[in-house]
């Protein structure tokens, strides 16, 4: 699964507590950036090594799915997601606050290596399926977030259609869908495992270098 994986896109302040614990407007449209194929790292089991020396690194906790197939007008998210996994949009904060000042990109802050992390991919059960079920991460055994996708502000449907749109979807690509409010920051030697329903599907270590 790892090696088919092409474009990594991201939406940003998808759920609205999470927009709102970092000061950031709510946005009225989808708001999307993406990550270099470098920076992703499969969560399992392993240390994943982090920078030290660029400030905070926090955690953003997301669904994401995996697209089957070219996207083609009047296809829905059952028909073009095959699965899914529990993923970590890692943010190195104090660069990201440094760049919106300067009205710059965010690529520094989101894009350095090891900052797209993600579970095992599982079959995707389709969006009411998921809507009952939560994904959450554990930090050294305490849940320090928790989301379901019905609080999406733009659900995937949307997110997949303007993806499309805009940039392009197919086979291969994976979208982080939005984090949830929570977010926090990273130490040397944490232990973190990602969660679907309550059980685990992800896990790693991490270590500051």
């Amino acid at each position: 699964m790892m090696k088919d994986i092409k474009n990594i896109y991201c939406v940003g302040r998808n759920y609205a507590l999470h927009a709102k614990e970092l000061n950031n407007e709510i946005p009225t449209s989808p708001f999307l950036f993406s990550k270099p194929t470098h920076s992703l790292v499969e969560a399992n089991g392993q240390s994943i090594t982090l920078p030290s020396n660029q400030g905070s690194v926090h955690f953003e906790t997301e669904l994401v799915i995996h697209i089957a197939k070219q996207f083609e007008s009047g296809m829905k998210v059952d028909e073009i997601v095959d699965s899914m996994a529990i993923g970590l949009d890692l943010t190195l904060r104090d660069v990201q606050s440094q760049l919106k000042q300067k009205q710059h990109p965010w690529l520094l802050a989101k894009g350095f290596k090891n900052s797209a992390v993600v579970s095992d991919f599982i079959p995707f059960p389709g969006v009411e399926a998921c809507e009952q079920l939560d994904f959450s991460l554990l930090k050294n055994g305490e849940r320090v977030q928790v989301g379901n996708i019905k609080d999406l502000l733009f659900d995937l449907q949307t997110i997949i259609e303007f993806t499309a749109e805009h940039f392009g979807l197919g086979k291969g690509d994976i979208i982080f869908t939005g984090t949830p409010s929570g977010v926090g920051p990273l130490s040397d030697q944490d232990q973190l495992s990602l969660n679907w329903g309550g059980n685990e599907i992800g896990s790693c270590s991490v270590t500051m270098r």
